[in-house]
């Protein structure tokens, strides 16, 4: 073998492979379905039409992600048929989504559910005991994400709810209080034809309206400890419902926490209209905190142009950010 057939042979192999181009296939035409749950890597879409399929993310989207609530374009097999699986191949903009890290020091946001109108807070008003700063901080984030909030007491046959109630009337958050096997027409139309997810720590009931309000669902239903006064989680994954009487319910696994790393506190203000309008007269770096001995928000309440319980409120909401539960 001569030199030069010596060296040939470590020469790099040619490559094979088509010319790259800049044209992208396009799937305007591609079939858009809702995705309702996911499991390991797996996820349930609703197409328009009704039909189920089972589909997985395509690689072509790398990192971003894909949560329950997303409406995606399909590619593939989107028949629905046994043994299928189509490839989200895109995720549409999505209006709405909610967030929340697992702690106030946590950089890492974790989104929880795309497009959702309306968040539920679901406490009960006994057994277990409520937790007004997670209601606050659930109030934070349905602020943050632009939703609806909507705080729905349970088990009001064991205690008065009114002394809750009253903590949030201020802020013009709506209310509806529910009893168990009791009456849920205000509640029903208060999520018909909206698409509102459900929040609130284990033990408060929140699988329990579920199953009253599609009784298909037979989510399990869990017990409060006696001892601790928690309940155990029941719910372990996010699932989205279709609701009998028009509408979406997306039920989550019960909380402990609800981190707010992501809601910048000055944010906050724009889910007050009549307060932010006050606070242009603050200095400048104002937090509008309690501590601020010049936030404009005390001159309003002092010369009657605000009320002082809604003020209280918001800075009530605002400390929640930088007070753990």
């Amino acid at each position: 073998m001569s030199r030069y057939d010596e060296d040939a042979k470590y020469d790099r192999p040619k490559r094979r492979t088509r010319p790259r181009t800049k044209d992208r296939p396009t799937y305007d035409a591609a079939p858009i379905g809702f995705v309702v749950t996911r499991d390991r890597g797996r996820y349930t879409c609703v197409l328009n039409d009704g039909q189920v399929v089972t589909a997985m993310k395509a690689r072509q989207l790398g990192r971003k992600g894909v949560i329950v609530g997303d409406r995606v374009r399909l590619d593939g097999d989107a028949s629905g048929d046994k043994d299928t699986l189509a490839r989200i191949v895109e995720v549409e903009p999505r209006k709405t989504i909610l967030r929340r890290s697992a702690d106030d020091d946590d950089p890492v946001e974790r989104p929880l559910v795309a497009n959702a109108e309306q968040l539920v807070i679901v406490a009960a008003v006994a057994n277990p005991e409520p937790r007004p700063r997670l209601i606050d901080r659930c109030l934070v984030a349905a602020f943050d994400a632009g939703m609806r909030p909507l705080i729905c007491l349970t088990k009001v046959d064991l205690a008065d709810p009114e002394e809750l109630l009253s903590t949030y009337r201020p802020l013009g958050v709506e209310a509806v209080a529910t009893r168990r096997d009791g009456d849920l027409s205000e509640l029903i139309e208060q999520l018909r034809d909206r698409t509102s997810v459900l929040v609130g720590h284990s033990g408060v009931g929140k699988s329990t309206l579920v199953n009253a309000l599609v009784p298909e669902a037979h989510r399990a239903v869990g017990v409060v400890n006696d001892v601790t006064g928690r309940g155990r989680h029941t719910s372990t994954s996010t699932l989205v419902l279709q609701l009998p009487f028009g509408g979406w319910i997306v039920d989550t696994p019960g909380i402990r926490s609800f981190g707010l790393a992501h809601v910048d506190p000055q944010e906050l203000i724009k889910a007050f209209g009549d307060l932010a309008d006050e606070t242009q007269d603050c200095p400048r770096g104002c937090t509008h905190a309690d501590n601020e001995a010049a936030c404009a928000l005390d001159t309003a309440v002092a010369e009657g142009r605000v009320d002082a319980e809604r003020v209280a409120s918001y800075r009530r909401l605002l400390a929640s950010r930088e007070t753990r539960d």
